[in-house]
């Protein structure tokens, strides 16, 4: 794999679905060099991982600037710094700045743990998605790569894999089984856009 994009990485907690894009990254299955990691938490083990890896990190927090527009300026110029072409976000539970979105118009990647459109929009994100998947009785569930827009969860799919919800599932065995799928094709829609495939 001769090119790799530069991308960066969003996310606020654990990163393991990061984690999965380094090492596809890695095993030259993903045309990706990850130059930035940005988080919107001090605490967010997916900063560690980073640290591990040898990637840079930048703590992003909206509050801490006196103006809206100046923390988006300086998160603006901190992606361009770095050349960054794509963004990924892995397991982000902020909004995209509208300017970022502007900027890396369908360059913006996310995994949600259900089939969108269902059980997608505000407030729908981790176990919160897989609770109500078991309370409306469905049979089936999986994981989503999508692009991302001004709203939650709505962007272009670009791939999904289906795993059965069983009847003895809770939200923990449920979302174990949809993780294992996330990291499975997150890397292959990442790196099927950056070749132009999707």
């Amino acid at each position: 794999m001769n090119k790799q994009a530069n991308v960066a990485v969003f996310l606020s907690g654990g990163g393991s679905n990061f984690q999965s894009l380094i090492n596809a990254s890695k095993a030259g299955s993903l045309a990706a060099r990850f130059v930035l990691v940005v988080a919107n938490n001090d605490n967010a083990y997916g900063l560690e991982r980073a640290h591990k890896a040898g990637i840079d990190t930048f703590v992003y927090k909206v509050k801490n600037y006196p103006e809206r527009s100046e923390a988006h300026r300086d998160l603006m110029e901190i992606l361009e710094s770095y050349n960054v072409e794509y963004i990924a976000l892995a397991g982000y539970l902020k909004l995209i700045p509208e300017p970022v979105i502007k900027k890396y118009v369908n360059r913006i990647t996310n995994v949600h743990p259900a089939l969108l459109p269902k059980y997608g929009g505000k407030g729908m994100y981790g176990h919160r998605v897989h609770e109500a998947i078991i309370k409306a009785g469905e049979t089936e569930s999986g994981a989503s790569i999508h692009l991302v827009d001004e709203i939650y969860d709505n962007g272009k799919i670009l791939l999904q894999k289906k795993v059965p919800v069983f009847s003895d599932d809770t939200p923990d065995t449920l979302a174990a089984r949809v993780l294992k799928v996330e990291h499975e094709i997150y890397p292959i829609a990442l790196n099927d856009l950056i070749m132009g495939k999707r």
